[in-house]
């Protein structure tokens, strides 16, 4: 199964009343490579794509979410029916602007940015973020340090700047400001916890992980 084409893409957008969900992923072998100390590549595949489908879980039963978009440069496990726009690798938030662009040139403004390695998000953690946003046109999961970003809502049609990188939650709230925004700041723990160490690991879940980390 092939990429979606920008074509296709306009073809299946549904613009009926709710919220388009844009989750971005990079080549799943490219995926957490700092936890090549702990894990081996193929546990390490395995361990995003178990997270990519909790996030996929939780945004296709979400309440405000009309419609569900993957950014990657491979479509890999994806499901058939949920387009896949191509990431050609330049940057992170080079990507999201040019998606986020195009989700605007074909009528949808109201877009939930997610990364996909948030494996205990839920759906009404979701739908709170959407209706942060709703209230003020911008709003911002940060993670549990508080300084990276786990989650935006974009509530108007302007092109956004991303600003994911160090200090991103920081970055993003002074971008919407510039903007005319009022930020709101919504903390859910399932939108806090992403996995990015050995410690986030072993906290994910001790029991099945456990055998998988090398010595």
């Amino acid at each position: 199964m092939s990429l979606t084409t920008l074509g296709d893409l306009r073809g299946r957008l549904d613009r009926r009343r709710g919220t388009c969900v844009l989750i971005a992923i990079k080549a799943r072998a490219h995926c957490k490579t700092r936890l090549a100390q702990s894990l081996g590549s193929a546990a390490r595949i395995e361990l995003v794509r178990s997270m990519f489908t909790a996030v996929l879980s939780a945004a296709q039963a979400a309440r405000t979410v009309s419609q569900i978009i993957v950014m990657s440069p491979e479509r890999d496990a994806i499901p058939a029916h949920i387009p896949v726009l191509a990431d050609a690798g330049e940057s992170l938030n080079a990507a999201l602007t040019q998606a986020h662009r195009v989700l605007l040139d074909f009528g949808c403004p109201d877009v939930v940015v997610l990364p996909a390695d948030l494996p205990n998000i839920t759906s009404a953690e979701i739908d709170a973020l959407v209706r942060a946003g709703q209230c003020g046109g911008f709003a911002i999961a940060p993670d549990m340090h508080g300084r990276g970003t786990n989650g935006l809502c974009l509530n108007f049609s302007r092109p956004f700047c991303f600003q994911f990188g160090e200090d991103s939650q920081q970055s993003h709230v002074q971008e919407a400001r510039r903007m005319g925004l009022t930020p709101r700041i919504i903390r859910r723990p399932g939108l806090e916890f992403d996995v990015d160490s050995t410690a986030d690991l072993i906290r994910l879940d001790r029991h099945q992980w456990r055998a998988r980390l090398q010595a």
